[in-house]
């Protein structure tokens, strides 16, 4: 792109010019990020073209990652850091007078996902393309993402995501490589010359238009590719002229269905409307991307026997299960294979990962709905249903219950997770505790009749985005004292052990970790109108808003600080800042109260002059990358503090870590494995372990009304909150407060609450000793290595889909 400062700015204002026919002068901001954008993707495409040209010719094994959601944040920055351009661009910016950071905040976050499975999915497509591995991600274009979410009075008020208004600068229409998916209507099968002939006939066609964006790897030239599917009607708009005005209606109504395909992440799935069109978009995904990747295939000659051998498709979670029928639907219907050589090629390519314990949330739908918008995919999945229990029959005579449990179909609907068992060769947990559960309890069954199927593959980050981007300040200490070698290699970053109670070192650590604070803090002021001390101690919780990740547990401690505070005006406690954050799904009325009581709180604690600000409680609205950006380099304490075994994994207890934060948590998901790596000295455990969990849901014994009886404590925040203490009308929350009475505590909130407090205690004391604490937040970042996505890649690509490094010259 250029080799100097120099030949950057001389470039840059040529092309500023070009684009927008106005001088430097003239030029909005959002005109300058624009170009700089387009420099780099067109500088991109020629190693983008190279990429996939040495993947043609090599006829290397390629992985395609099927993924509802992509939550890959902002990329101006992150792609010059991995063109190692930074540097530079930063410099020329700066001579141009021209702020690079206020270039990074034109670009919007791309609406394309909401939580951990997203950023999951976005973290290893930065470690497959680092590693020049042969990997692409699968994924919808939403127009308007999950929402945009705004606190009103408290509330969560839910708002398109226009994350497209100014277009996506990165992404590349391709519609000469569009493909037709077919809904509804009905199909008709006919023998003819011994084989069986489908005819699909009344079906809703709908356009899939490809958006390619380059997936750039750290320090190499592989660019990789995220394919986007936009939903686009079978008719273009000008044909509505030669319809009467009947079919102008029917026209206007098509051209809706067809593009709420595309339009927003996770449509609200209470209504019978919500729930096909949640389905509509797995399958629109799945067979797109299945359509387009044979069709690349059948070009390059090979033969689809050998199907497998060179593609990989790997479904995150259930949302893409429908994989399995439509590489079979293709293989037997377009293709002319017989059932049983199309089942075997559709189980070597596919493999899965499970992101859940709880059975509740494993995606089933309705046989009715399921049929009658997918007639050729149910046939399909009726007919691996009918061989699958066929096989549970003879395998285990008599056995009903357990052949009805194992079911791909059964009382009425259709089993994503046991689809996608049954179809594919690999099914694999994101945390050791994880996979063990899912192996002993939750998928037990399965794993008796395919236990070389299971295996465990904890999850991981991209230590280029979550410490090399976001925390800059400290990415560079880490370099003077241990050497740059840990970007490339992140399993050396424990190379900072020796220097975790060094004093001097203790110290850059210590005003790097102000700084970030202090950063926050104006942002909090700016956004809230909040003043925080950046000397207390920043008590982070910022994760999708669930019961289970129990944000009410926290919200419960420091009520309970507040009554002591006021109870005992001159308690000796370490000031506190709790910074919360995240979104409720639309239609969870719980979590939303959760969030409402949050901030009603928040409201009170915060006008109270008698604690002289010795807590401080935030809501940051809109939780999303770049915020997270903003949040994890300057926290102290990450709140992990989920029920135990409820969490698979999570990831962001390990980018808090990563950036110094110590874990206060369950021995939940992954928390289990960051402690083995970091001791017991330097986290916070508490509470129930994962067996005396399980063993309560499998025994009972737990009687959470008996703890609201005998402990006062507990009472008294109970009625605080009935009684309308904290500002919003009485019974207001009482959804909450029957969660865990009535419904007796599933997420033991009141039985960790206790365990909880003493160990807040505990990190309070802790904070005191600046030297101590300072130690164990090395210690943390040091050990953090090993949770990085490139390590999770690998294994992956080595022991899931067998692919090769291919170093693009």
């Amino acid at each position: 792109m250029f080799n100097d400062k120099e030949s950057f700015k001389s470039a840059f204002l040529n092309k500023l010019e070009t684009m927008h026919g106005k001088s430097i002068d003239e030029t909005t901001d959002m005109d300058k990020y624009l170009t700089l954008g387009t420099m780099i993707r067109e500088y991109v495409t020629r190693n983008w073209i190279a990429t996939n040209n040495r993947y043609k010719t090599d006829g290397q094994k390629q992985a395609y990652y099927f993924s509802m959601e992509f939550l890959l944040g902002r990329l101006l920055v992150n792609n010059l850091i991995n063109l190692n351009f930074f540097a530079i661009c930063h410099q020329g910016l700066k001579e141009l007078g021209v702020s690079i950071k206020k270039l990074e905040i034109q670009e919007p976050d791309a609406g394309l996902g909401n939580g951990g499975l997203g950023r999951l999915a976005a973290c290893f497509l930065d470690s497959l393309s680092s590693l020049s591995l042969p990997g692409h991600g699968c994924g919808i274009r939403y127009k308007y993402g999950l929402f945009e979410q705004k606190i009103v009075e408290g509330y969560q008020v839910e708002l398109p995501e226009y994350w497209l208004r100014d277009g996506n600068v990165w992404e590349i229409r391709k519609a000469d490589r569009a493909v037709e998916v077919r809904f509804g209507g009905h199909v008709r099968l006919e023998e003819q010359g011994g084989k069986l002939v489908v005819h699909h006939e009344n079906f809703e066609s709908v356009i899939a238009v490809p958006y390619d964006l380059p997936v750039i790897g750290y320090g190499n030239k592989t660019v990789n590719t995220l394919r986007l599917w936009s939903a686009e009607g079978a008719f273009q708009d000008n044909d509505i002229v030669a319809l009467g005005y009947d079919n102008q209606q029917k026209f206007l109504e098509y051209k809706y269905s067809v593009e709420s395909i595309s339009q927003f992440l996770y449509p609200d799935d209470t209504n019978y409307e919500g729930r096909m069109l949640r389905l509509k978009q797995e399958y629109f995904l799945v067979s797109a991307g299945i359509q387009s990747i044979i069709r690349w295939y059948k070009r390059r000659n090979y033969p689809l026997s050998d199907f497998h051998r060179k593609n990989a498709f790997h479904i995150n979670d259930t949302h893409p299960a429908l994989a399995v029928p439509e590489l079979m639907r293709i293989l037997m219907d377009e293709e002319g294979m017989g059932w049983d050589e199309a089942f075997e090629i559709t189980c070597r390519t596919v493999s899965y990962t499970n992101h859940t314990t709880m059975v509740e949330a494993l995606e089933t739908w309705p046989v009715d709905l399921f049929q009658a918008l997918l007639p050729r995919i149910y046939l399909i999945v009726e007919e691996l249903n009918r061989r699958f229990c066929r096989q549970l029959e003879e395998l285990y005579p008599g056995d009903g219950e357990r052949i009805r449990k194992m079911a791909i179909i059964a009382d009425g609907r259709v089993k994503m997770s046991h689809l996608a068992i049954v179809g594919s060769h690999s099914v694999n947990g994101v945390a050791a505790i994880h996979t063990k559960i899912l192996q002993k309890r939750e998928m037990k069954n399965f794993y008796d009749l395919y236990p070389h199927k299971f295996n465990n593959k904890t999850n991981g980050i991209t230590h280029r985005r979550w410490l090399l981007k976001a925390n800059p300040r400290l990415a560079e200490l880490i370099s003077e004292t241990i050497g740059p070698s840990w970007i490339r290699h992140p399993a050396r970053l424990v190379g900072l052990r020796p220097y975790a109670g060094e004093s001097s070192f203790q110290e850059k650590f210590y005003k790097i970790k102000q700084q970030n604070k202090l950063e926050l803090a104006s942002y909090i002021k700016e956004k809230c109108n909040i003043t925080v001390n950046t000397d207390s101690i920043f008590d982070v919780h910022v994760k999708r808003i669930h019961a289970y990740k129990r944000q009410i547990l926290n919200l419960f401690h420091i009520i309970d600080l507040y009554n002591r505070l006021k109870d005992t005006p001159d308690l000796d406690i370490y000031p506190r800042t709790f910074i919360f954050g995240g979104k409720a799904a639309p239609g969870y009325y719980l979590a939303k109260r959760i969030i409402k009581l949050i901030n009603t709180v928040a409201a009170v604690i915060n006008a109270d002059k008698a604690i002289n600000d010795r807590i401080k409680v935030v809501f940051l609205d809109n939780y999303r990358v770049s915020l997270a950006e903003r949040i994890i380099p300057a926290a102290d304490l990450s709140e992990q503090i989920s029920t135990a075994s409820k969490e698979a994994s999570g990831t962001g207890n390990m980018k808090f870590m990563m950036n110094g934060a110590v874990t206060i948590g369950t021995l939940d998901g992954a928390n289990i494995e960051i402690l083995e790596e970091v001791g017991y000295d330097n986290m916070f455990i508490f509470g129930l372990s994962p067996s005396e969990v399980l063993s309560y849901y499998s025994y009972g014994g737990y009687n959470s009304a008996a703890i609201l009886q005998s402990d006062p404590r507990v009472q008294r925040i109970t009625e605080q909150i009935q009684s309308g203490f904290y500002v919003a009308g009485q019974g207001e929350f009482n959804t909450i407060l029957e969660s865990l009475i009535q419904y007796n505590d599933e997420f033991f909130v009141l039985k960790d609450f206790h365990s909880y407090v003493y160990v807040q205690e505990r990190v309070g004391e802790t904070f005191r000793d600046r030297n101590k604490w300072l130690e164990m937040s090395i210690l943390n970042a040091a050990h953090s290595g090993k949770f990085s996505s490139d390590r999770t890649i690998s294994q992956y690509a080595s022991q899931i889909w067998g692919l090769k490094p291919t170093v693009i010259r």
